[in-house]
């Protein structure tokens, strides 16, 4: 069991980085802790339930043996289980980051053909706050000086023509850290 234990671990890090069960990103070590403590819950409370029934099936195995069986059964389900969590979930994650690009090309239209020319020229360093994911985006570029932020909010829910509005002067990183 226990090879299995850390095998499938290292798995379900790589299967947690690239199919997040939740959010859009997912780091490797995270992914790893996450498959870890999944891992130890399920053997420490399956393991012996699942070793009694394979001693069912088969009452000539030791119940040391049954319970080793048992507890790599959990741990490929566990795996198993992650795997179809990141899957089922992999549709969002693409649908919010064509969301995003969707809004950034939006945005950068908007600028590019409605901004003062002091800000057209900071289109390509454009910086995209999400409001709400999947729907709502703050894009912001500099002048060209670097001192004045012209920003805008994108709705991809509205039609094309309304979808985009000014939205301030305040830079974006204002609002990701909470300043007034």
């Amino acid at each position: 069991m226990w090879p299995a234990f850390g095998v499938l671990t290292i798995a379900d890090a790589v299967i947690g980085h690239l199919l997040p069960p939740a959010g859009d990103t997912q780091t490797v070590v995270a992914a790893a802790l996450l498959g870890c403590a999944l891992n130890l819950i399920g053997v420490v409370v399956l393991s012996w339930p699942a070793g009694a029934l394979i001693r069912r099936s088969r009452p000539d195995l030791p119940a040391v043996v049954a319970r080793d069986y048992g507890g790599t059964f959990v741990i490929a389900a566990v795996t198993a289980a992650l795997l179809a969590v990141g899957l089922a979930h992999r549709s969002t994650v693409l649908a919010h980051r064509q969301a995003l690009r969707e809004a950034t090309a939006r945005a950068e239209a908007w600028i590019g053909d409605r901004a003062p020319a002091e800000f057209r020229r900071g289109v390509a360093s454009m910086s995209v706050f999400v409001i709400e994911v999947g729907r709502i985006y703050r894009a912001c570029v500099q002048s060209v000086d670097g001192i004045r932020t012209y920003c805008v909010i994108v709705d991809d829910q509205r039609p094309f023509q309304r979808s985009v509005r000014p939205a301030g002067s305040e830079p974006n990183w204002g609002l990701a850290s909470g300043a007034d």
